[in-house]
């Protein structure tokens, strides 16, 4: 005779052990779990602390130029922070999940408070309760008033309480507060506002950036080609993109030149002339903080600096590189590192590395500070290094920015040196009749952002409202009022209580407040009769 144990039993039977749950079930509790507060702000704190990165880490999306100079910088670190997207935060699958999830579980919170809420605010003041003096704070006194003068005074002193209407006819019961739950869910409302305003920013918006040089025949037009790095949304469209151009006509510094900010720049101003579609020509000055707005999308000036016009010769005297070089600035006084490619020179290929100082560290032994500040140029020079030979120049697309010497040698002005150092104006013959290389003039450039964010309107005016409901939540104070009158032993004993509802409240002082307000009244009467 075969037996079964209790567990196989109960299986077989379909009867579920003591705290077992269903699927169903599982998925509620689930449910319950996420849409609590106490989950929401730990999702809102787990969003905030996954959004560090993103400002302490260059990213590819804002500044892709920074982004890849830290690359450099860090190549131990950058393969890790690539494997955790952290050059491009804003954008991985685990800031969106965490993105999700706040939003669900706000939208879950919400909901069911908002229609709590919708009840409580059509429900009267509860009734009285029939032990007052055992509240916290309440008092009594007698008086030889009738109770309905009593109540009718209550009544009056207690104007913009809502107070209920089917009373006993004994007592006033009186709430005030109701908007202190309002301006909590007008902050977690605003929240959601935010996110998602935010949400259709980074689906339909746009962030690029472009180095424009200053001058009549240089400019920049909106198109997708023009743009040095440019980061779009996954629902973004070429088709979106504003139409209009512009050009820099003047770009003007101004630099503190005493104090301890000595050598920072104070102020930065480029005058602009644009045109947006077929309407006529505008100027504006593009500042710092204050972006040039065109339709839906908005110029920033981010940065500047300088670019040498380098002229190169090859062996056979032909122009073999002619131009502006933007160099990129590498410390505060606009030290700045270029590089400078001519694949085409014969009979063998050259190119330059180097720096370019805005001004020299000392004229006839005395320091120049000319903060970054070129001035005229006299004291501007450039240095670089030169190679021959093969530097990879056909292997496919490369950074402006980046030179491949590993094939090539170096090649120095005389035995001793290993740059060619030019001022202003100065040509420098390369060995071995390779040809030239002159420093003919300088020119100023500006980064500008262009980008366009959908929704930037929405998001401010949610955090308007978490400004309003939050102020609301904290000075708004619930509270309810009683005040009972019956006749006891041939006079009237007043009953009067308070019961503050946020915590922290001094319903101590309404309850003094009242019953003196209550007495004073009738003291009042029998002085004027």
């Amino acid at each position: 005779m075969s037996t079964t144990s209790a567990p196989d039993q109960e299986k077989n039977e379909g009867v579920r052990r003591p705290g077992e749950l269903n699927a169903r079930e599982l998925a509620r509790w689930g449910w319950r779990q996420l849409t609590s507060m106490r989950t929401a702000l730990i999702l809102l704190l787990l969003l905030a602390l996954a959004a560090v990165p993103g400002s302490l880490i260059p990213q590819d999306g804002v500044d892709s130029l920074k982004a890849d100079q830290w690359r450099e910088a860090h190549t131990t670190l950058t393969p890790i922070y690539e494997k955790l997207g952290l050059f491009n935060v804003y954008s991985t699958p685990w800031f969106a999940a965490i993105y999700l999830l706040l939003m669900v579980s706000l939208v879950g919170c919400i909901i069911p408070r908002c229609l709590v809420y919708a009840r409580a605010m059509r429900a009267q003041p509860p009734a009285t309760p029939a032990k007052l003096t055992r509240l916290p704070d309440s008092t009594t006194y007698v008086t030889d008033e009738e109770p309905a003068e009593v109540l009718a005074a209550a009544r009056k002193q207690l104007r913009g309480y809502r107070i209920r209407k089917d009373d006993d006819g004994e007592s006033v019961s009186a709430e005030k507060g109701y908007l202190r739950e309002a301006g909590n869910l007008i902050f977690h409302m605003s929240l959601i506002i935010v996110l998602v305003a935010f949400a259709t920013g980074s689906l339909f918006g746009y962030k690029g950036g472009v180095i424009v040089l200053v001058g009549e025949e240089y400019g920049f037009a909106n198109e997708l080609s023009q743009y040095d790095d440019f980061k779009s949304g996954s629902l973004f469209a070429p088709e979106d993109l504003d139409d209009f151009s512009f050009k820099i006509d003047d770009f003007k510094a101004e630099w503190l030149s005493t104090g301890a900010g000595a050598g920072t720049a104070r102020g930065f101003n480029s005058k602009i002339r644009y045109t947006a579609g077929s309407s006529d020509e505008k100027t504006y000055d593009l500042r710092v903080n204050h972006p040039l707005t065109i339709g839906s999308t908005d110029v920033f000036l981010l940065a500047h600096g300088y670019a040498p016009v380098i002229t190169v010769r090859d062996g056979e005297g032909n122009v073999a590189y002619s131009g502006p070089t933007i160099f990129l600035p590498q410390s505060q006084n606009l030290l700045s590192f270029g590089v400078v490619k001519a694949p085409y020179a014969s009979p063998e290929e050259i190119g330059f590395q180097g720096l370019f100082y805005p001004f020299e560290g000392t004229v006839d032994g005395e320091p120049v500070n000319l903060m970054g500040d070129i001035g005229d140029g006299s004291h501007a020079m450039l240095s670089l290094q030169g190679f021959r030979g093969d530097l990879n120049l056909d292997a496919g697309p490369q950074s402006v920015y980046a030179l491949d010497t590993s094939k090539a040698n170096m090649m120095s002005p005389d035995e001793t040196g290993k740059a060619f150092n030019l001022r202003l104006g100065e040509t420098a013959e390369l060995p071995d009749g390779l040809g030239s290389v002159s420093f003919d003039d300088v020119q100023q450039w500006n980064r500008v952002q262009i980008s366009k964010s959908p929704g930037k309107e929405w998001a401010l005016l949610g955090v308007s409202l978490a400004l309003v409901g939050l102020l609301g939540s904290l000075f708004i104070r619930s509270r309810r009022v009683w005040v009972r009158a019956r006749r006891v032993d041939g006079r009237t004993l007043v009953e009067i209580a308070a019961l503050d509802r946020s915590g922290g409240g001094d319903t101590a002082a309404v309850v003094t407040g009242l019953a003196e307000t209550l007495r004073g009244a009738r003291t009042q009467e029998e002085k004027d009769v």
